[in-house]
C-alpha cells in the first residue's frame, strides 16, 4: 500500500506528518507478515521513519489502531473491489473479474491468512464476521442477477467464497499446487462454470 502523506495543519513550516491511514496501512502490513502480535507501536514507528509521537497523535492505544487496520482492511478489500467492478454491467463478467482479482491479491499478500488465524481476537471476529458476510452476499447477489432463486443464489455465493478461501489457503501453504499464470484463468474460468451448472 502506498504511503500518502498529509499536511499537518497545526505546522506552518511545511514539513509533514504521517496520517491515521499511513499507520493503518502499516499494522496491516505488519499483520499480513507476523500475525496480530506484529502489531507493536514502536517497531512501526521504525518503519515509518517516525517517532511513537506520531501514533499518539492519531491513537490512544494500540487496540485503537488495531480497530483502524482492520476498518482499513474492509475498506481495501472489499468495499473497494465492489466499487470498482459496479460499471461493469454484465454479472458474469463482474463475477470472472472478482475471482481473478480477489484470488490473484490473496496469492500475493498473506494478510487475510494471518487474520482468519487470530480469528478469536474479538476485533478480528467482528470484521471477518462483517466481511465475510458481505463478500457471501455480494456474490450470492451475482448469482441472483445470473437467475438463480434467492436460496440457491445463496448457496452458491457460499461455495464460491469457500472456493476463494481455500485457494487462498492453498497459494501460501502448497506453493505450486494451484496453476501457474499462464494457466490460471482456465482454472478460475472452471471453477466458477461448475459454481454455475445447473445439473
Amino acid at each position: 500500500m502506498v504511503q500518502r502523506r498529509e499536511r499537518n495543519p497545526q505546522d506552518g513550516s511545511g514539513r509533514h506528518r504521517l496520517s491515521a491511514r499511513d499507520w493503518a496501512d502499516a499494522a496491516l502490513r505488519a499483520i499480513g507478515e507476523g500475525g496480530l502480535a506484529a502489531v507493536a507501536v514502536e517497531p512501526l514507528a521504525a518503519r515509518l521513519g517516525t517517532t511513537k509521537g506520531s501514533f499518539y497523535w492519531h491513537f490512544t492505544n494500540r487496540e485503537a489502531l488495531i480497530e483502524a487496520a482492520l476498518h482499513r482492511w474492509e475498506e481495501v478489500g472489499t468495499e473497494d473491489l465492489i466499487t470498482a467492478l459496479a460499471p461493469e454491467p454484465d454479472p458474469l463478467r463482474r463475477l470472472r473479474r472478482l475471482f481473478a482479482e480477489a484470488t490473484a491479491a490473496a496469492a500475493r499478500d498473506p494478510l487475510e491468512l494471518s487474520l482468519l488465524a487470530t480469528s478469536a481476537h474479538p476485533q478480528v471476529a467482528a470484521v471477518l464476521r462483517r466481511v465475510t458476510e458481505r463478500r457471501i452476499g455480494y456474490i450470492a447477489g451475482l448469482f441472483s442477477e445470473l437467475g438463480f432463486a434467492p436460496e440457491e443464489a445463496r448457496r452458491r455465493g457460499l461455495l464460491g467464497y469457500t472456493a476463494y478461501l481455500g485457494h487462498a489457503q492453498l497459494a501460501h501453504a502448497v506453493r505450486g499446487a494451484l496453476p501457474a499464470a499462464a494457466d490460471r484463468a482456465a482454472y478460475l474460468d472452471s471453477v466458477i462454470d461448475t459454481l454455475l451448472s445447473r445439473d
